[in-house]
């Protein structure tokens, strides 16, 4: 299997690291910038913004996309982004053992029953034999960065079969699709939204879900500077209050479907706007829809699916041995399960 050092995940986080932290607000309706990603898991954000949750609570949020989780973290560590939504990367625990960061809640976890994410196959590697994850020994598997929820997922997997696979470090998402599609990688994992699109068209297979090897894996959290954490308790409180409730109104659309269709396509109009937007809104309901997978109500947080991807990290020499759940938590804003 091939391995990161800490030294390369150290790497990548620059002099950013070192930058100082976001300003500690001073006044009600003061902007704030929210990082997050074009994907459907981000909809809490994305609702919050356009139902006003956040103006109703004294917040001015402009929402700041990335392409990948560790670029993310350096923005909260320097200032440049005040709150995120992202998976757990190795960049964000080694800021967070600086003082730079703190996960306050949760965001997007595997559950039992609902479609979540997908292992991937090239077609060029389906059609030689890759037809399920016990087949991937020896193969290549794409991934963001060293250290990035893909490498954690893709070892996790090749841990449960008892293989040995390599990882392609790509960067970006695209590119990891790109290579995907055109054979220059075995395999990868994501969120069904980009998952069942790609296999529909023939250039992938899916050949497994995530869920078999992670139930309840925590996928992505809410984090912001540590700072904002200890000294901006009434602000980040409120964040997290108003992103919850933008979670929750996604929930109740597109998992319960407490508004049947009329509410569904409401909140797939409402989607549309930051995902899939270079697609007509015909074209892109059905993959937004594909992406439906429950948000964690109330920002809770698991305890325990943070621990074991810690424990990763740690036993990749990816992130600091003495580096504890506390460093990278603050428990106080949400409730925790699996604690």
């Amino acid at each position: 299997m091939t391995h990161f050092n800490r030294r390369q995940t150290l790497g990548l986080l620059g002099a950013a690291a070192g930058a100082s932290l976001a300003a500690p607000a001073i006044a009600m309706n003061k902007k704030i910038v929210v990082g997050a990603l074009r994907f459907t898991s981000h909809a809490g954000s994305f609702v919050a913004v356009e139902r006003n949750y956040f103006t109703e609570a004294g917040l001015d949020v402009e929402l700041r996309f990335f392409e990948a989780a560790q670029p993310m973290a350096v923005a909260i560590a320097s200032g440049d982004v005040d709150y995120a939504v992202t998976a757990v990367s190795g960049g964000l625990i080694s800021l967070a053992d600086k003082g730079a960061i703190k996960v306050i809640g949760g965001a997007l976890s595997e559950e039992a029953g609902i479609d979540g994410q997908k292992i991937l196959a090239s077609d060029a590697a389906f059609q030689a034999g890759l037809t399920s994850p016990a087949m991937l020994a020896g193969k290549k598997f794409g991934v963001t960065q060293a250290g990035s929820s893909f490498h954690y997922m893709g070892s996790k997997v090749a841990e449960k079969e008892g293989i040995e696979m390599s990882f392609t470090p790509l960067q970006k998402v695209g590119a990891v699709i790109g290579a995907l599609k055109s054979g220059q990688i075995d395999a990868w994992s994501i969120v069904p939204h980009i998952a069942k699109p790609l296999a529909g068209s023939g250039a992938v297979h899916i050949i497994g879900n995530i869920s078999d090897y992670l139930p309840s894996y925590q996928v992505t959290t809410v984090f912001t500077s540590a700072s904002n954490a200890s000294d901006e308790k009434g602000q980040t409180g409120d964040f997290l209050a108003a992103y919850a409730k933008g979670a929750g109104d996604y929930n109740s659309a597109m998992i319960d479907r407490a508004g049947g269709d009329d509410g569904e396509a409401a909140m797939v109009d409402l989607i549309h706007k930051y995902v899939y937007t270079d697609r007509p809104r015909e074209k892109a309901a059905p993959s937004i829809i594909n992406g439906t997978m429950r948000l964690n109500e109330g920002a809770k947080l698991n305890v325990a699916s943070m621990a074991d991807q810690l424990a990763w990290f740690q036993a990749e020499d990816l992130v600091g041995k003495d580096i504890t759940l506390d460093t990278l938590l603050d428990t106080s804003y949400v409730e925790t399960f699996e604690a």
